[in-house]
């Protein structure tokens, strides 16, 4: 199946772009894109627990993923 993980600010960054389209067995979870996406190179920067949204909602890394869903991987935010 196919997922889409978004990619925001530093992660874009050392990614070098905001989103990656993933070939993934059906029953992956949200923690096992994060760990595949942890294995590209550049992905240094991910922290090992980023937080993790599906669909624009936050979820827990046990989430299972379904078919086009769109999973965003969330860099820390501090206001001012």
């Amino acid at each position: 199946m196919t997922v889409t993980v978004l990619l925001f600010a530093s992660y874009a960054d050392a990614l070098g772009t905001d989103s990656i389209a993933l070939d993934l067995p059906v029953g992956v979870t949200a923690g096992d894109v994060v760990a595949h996406v942890q294995q590209l190179p550049g992905a240094g920067r991910l922290p090992k627990h980023p937080l993790v949204a599906v669909n624009e909602r936050y979820v827990k890394r046990d989430r299972v993923i379904a078919t086009g869903d769109q999973v965003a991987i969330i860099p820390p935010v501090a206001g001012g």
